[in-house]
């Protein structure tokens, strides 16, 4: 049996088809949308947006072919916030033939749980005690698996909010110190010795992607899977990024997503001194794997 599982994030559409006997990807689509794009400005997601979510998912169907699969499509934080996302996804809807759902931050995070614990045991990595972060385009969710026990808490903090809310690093900066006080407060509870820093999502599997020498089209998630990243690092690729041209920059990171990475680094780093950590393990697999697991019953 072959599932699509289709995620539309706040700034990134992911489409995967997973073969349910082999448990092998058999094919996967990935298009910048920015849903998020005007929520910050008005509330609403804006018409350019909901444009580019329809060209993104016509391009996935003639790319993936949905047909004869069982498909399951969800949608995270900007369509949770925004006050017109009823209209827009019955849209897409019309548009598409693609029925998203709603889901909530606690099964977004469950779902992206079981898609990191199961890349995990493909890497044959042990790892019993884990806290692992997932920063979106709208939102930044935070689990810590401890004793076979999950608790996870969203924060209204993503990448693509923040650096639309910011015009200079000074003032993403002066967002980042009201907002990771609360992400202070929620990790002090669950803090312990031997927990492994694990991360999922755009920024870190795109640092991840810089360091192993990948650019944007180049980019390889089996490559990417189980590769370190020390804290050291962050400071030294934003530097990379923030000196390269905009061109170099867009090919590196692609188009669209380069002031984007800058604030999901930004982010990174703060969350690496709450955790009060200095590595990390970077996994590709996230929501959309975790949807494709769950429809074959793994």
């Amino acid at each position: 049996m072959q599932v699509v599982a289709i995620d539309l994030g706040s700034n990134t559409l992911r489409v995967v088809k997973y073969d349910c006997e082999s448990k092998d990807i058999v094919a996967e689509y990935e298009k910048i949308v920015r849903t998020a794009d005007s929520i910050t400005k008005d509330g609403l997601i804006d018409k350019a947006a909901q444009d580019r979510i329809i060209s993104g998912l016509q391009e996935a169907k003639e790319t993936i072919k949905f047909s004869n699969c069982t498909l399951k499509a969800v949608t995270t934080e900007a369509m949770r916030v925004a006050k017109n996302s009823s209209e827009i996804l019955t849209k897409i809807k019309d548009k598409t033939g693609v029925e998203f759902e709603i889901i909530t931050p606690q099964e977004e995070a469950l779902y992206t749980l079981k898609a990191v614990q199961n890349r995990l045991n493909t890497l044959k990595k042990d790892i019993k005690n884990f806290v692992l972060v997932d920063i979106g385009g709208g939102s930044t969710e935070l689990t810590f698996y401890i004793d076979g026990k999950a608790y996870t808490k969203s924060f209204s903090l993503g990448i693509v909010t923040v650096a639309n809310m910011a015009n200079s690093l000074e003032e993403i900066d002066r967002i980042l110190d009201i907002k990771i006080v609360e992400i202070n407060n929620y990790v002090q509870k669950y803090l312990k010795d031997n927990l492994t820093f694990v991360a999922t999502a755009g920024t870190p599997t795109t640092i991840a992607s810089m360091k192993l020498g990948f650019t944007y089209e180049t980019y390889n998630s089996k490559a990417i899977n189980g590769v370190e990243l020390s804290i050291d690092e962050l400071d030294f690729y934003l530097k990379k990024l923030l000196s390269m041209s905009k061109e170099d920059r867009e090919k590196s990171v692609g188009v669209g997503r380069d002031d984007l990475i800058v604030a999901g680094i930004l982010i990174f780093k703060r969350i690496y001194l709450a955790l009060k950590m200095d590595k990390s393990i970077v996994i590709d697999d996230g929501l959309r794997e975790g949807v494709a697991l769950s429809l074959c019953g793994i």
